[in-house]
């Protein structure tokens, strides 16, 4: 690592996953959550899991250990302290605003949060509050800007290409969530969605 020490940069993901499993503890009540629903559903589920509970620690407990370098096999040569002191910035950018983001949607679920894809239950309401009001799927905006930080901090095209994975999973998810969506609020539904964007503000 050129602008962070390795073993401060493990410590620090081991400290966001923390934190982020204690707020979504809090605010939702639940930690661990059993995938459900059709195969495109339960694939996607199982995969941000996987990602944020076995990748993140895995890489974070590679940087510890300063070995990510020598055993990734997909690591990037970068030769330019330049390149790389901006991929390292907008690692710890996109990283550290990723997990914020997560805690933030989570807060303004809380009780009302189900794995992606999940049809709203009866006593469920709309959440239009904390990042609801700008985009429509903060959580899946979230994990993408972890997963791209990641990428970015450890320099791997094996990480670049989990995000490329996840980017299609997450735009194959948001259909069938949205379906969900307009088939329980049916109009206050369709009004939130001329409002807001999908997964960036004001772009997409």
């Amino acid at each position: 690592m050129h602008l962070l020490d390795q073993r401060i940069l493990g410590i620090a993901i081991l400290f966001l996953l923390g934190m982020m499993v204690t707020v979504k503890r809090i605010a939702t009540g639940s930690v661990l959550d059993k995938p459900k629903g059709n195969l495109t559903i339960r694939l996607v589920n199982i995969f941000n899991l996987f990602f944020l509970l076995m990748v993140n620690p895995l890489a974070a407990i590679l940087l510890i250990l300063r070995c990510m370098g020598t055993i990734d096999p997909t690591h990037m040569s970068i030769d330019k302290s330049g390149m790389l002191a901006v991929l390292e910035i907008a690692g710890m950018a996109l990283y550290a605003s990723g997990f914020l983001l997560m805690a933030g949607a989570l807060i303004a679920l809380g009780r009302n949060y189900q794995l992606g894809g999940s049809a709203p239950r009866s006593e469920d309401q709309m959440i239009k509050a904390g990042p609801y009001r700008l985009i429509r799927h903060p959580m899946y905006t979230a994990a993408l800007s972890i997963s791209l930080g990641l990428t970015c901090l450890i320099q791997s095209w094996a990480s670049f290409g989990v995000f490329c994975l996840y980017l299609v999973l997450i735009l194959l998810l948001i259909p069938v969530e949205e379906a969900g969506l307009r088939n329980a609020y049916g109009e206050a539904f369709l009004a939130y969605l001329r409002i807001t964007k999908k997964i960036i503000p004001h772009v997409y």
